[in-house]
């Protein structure tokens, strides 16, 4: 059996492991633990600083799993060359400090089996790790009901959870992922397949277990904010003469405006106040507390430091 489901996997797993070398083994279970057995995982060692060799060392003897060792790329690149080195006519994701449920791949399957249409599903998920979120789901802080469209993708009325299942083939028309990001790759993987005609779908059910830990890429906000302007100006370029470009600009404008926010008062607690200042009083208002903290600072810059440490205790 073991050979058979070897030699036709329908779902390859990419699993890309940098900094995860002790939480690898707790997600490569997870994929053991699968109702449905038709799949392999590549595991990249994207260059990583821990030892994913030694993590992956217990699970090599499946002949399912396979490691590949690279340079280090980024998690965009890393998931490329997993793919590359895969065979299956489904990419699923995986990334290498979270968990599939045991019924994560079946019902996955499932929903691209019946509709041909679907470029990709995802799921809900049961967040664990952080004390802030344990056993929250995902779909409580970040909507997800409704459907998966483009205008709805691009608005944030909708927000599609990393651990997708793809179909192949709807990956390669759209050309991967884009290597240049360092973060929210994902989210300019969903514009390309929705824009390219593909759908998407969400099935509500918590089906991954999704670790929230300090130090990761979903920690840093300005990395992220930047990354999604980017992600953001791909798509009016893209979508100029559509009627989803006008959403496209109205977000990009929004994550600028957060981005300059943050940008300001990096700049204030760097000591460069001045720039710090400019950069806030272009920034949208955020709450009537800061409409009456920012001026007290525009007369006293020498505040400016203290007040922000201050309400960020």
């Amino acid at each position: 059996m073991g050979r058979a489901i070897l030699e036709r996997p329908l779902v390859s797993v990419i699993v890309p492991a940098y900094g995860v070398a002790g939480l690898l083994g707790e997600a490569l279970a997870s994929l053991q633990a699968q109702t449905w057995p038709h799949w392999e995982a590549i595991v990249v060692d994207d260059g990583a600083p821990d030892d994913v060799a030694g993590a992956f060392a217990p699970f090599a003897a499946d002949p399912r799993f396979r490691l590949l060792r690279t340079d280090n790329g980024g998690l965009a690149t890393a998931r490329n060359r997993g793919v590359a080195a895969s065979r299956a006519p489904y990419v699923a994701l995986l990334d290498g400090d979270d968990l599939y449920e045991p019924d994560y791949l079946e019902r996955m399957v499932a929903a691209l089996q019946a509709d041909h249409g679907l470029g990709f599903v995802s799921c809900d998920a049961t967040m664990f790790g952080v004390r802030l979120y344990a056993g929250q789901r995902y779909s409580e802080r970040y909507p997800m009901a409704g459907p998966v469209t483009l205008e709805r993708v691009l608005g944030r009325e909708v927000q599609v959870f990393v651990a997708a299942t793809i179909r192949r083939c709807a990956l390669e028309q759209v050309g991967g992922f884009d290597g240049a990001l360092r973060s929210v790759e994902d989210l300019d993987l969903w514009i390309r397949l929705l824009a390219a005609g593909w759908g998407g779908a969400i099935v509500p059910q918590p089906l991954v277990r999704y670790r929230r830990r300090a130090g990761s890429l979903s920690t840093d906000d300005r990395g992220m904010l930047t990354a999604a302007c980017v992600v953001y100006r791909k798509a009016c370029q893209a979508l100029q003469g559509r009627p989803e470009a006008a959403t496209a600009a109205r977000t990009l404008a929004t994550y600028e405006q957060q981005l300059r926010y943050l940008e300001g008062q990096q700049a204030i607690l760097d000591g460069d106040v001045e720039r710090g200042l400019a950069l806030l009083a272009g920034a949208e208002q955020r709450s009537r507390r800061w409409r009456l903290v920012l001026p007290i600072m525009r007369r006293a810059p020498w505040l400016a430091p203290l007040m922000l440490r201050l309400r960020a205790s």
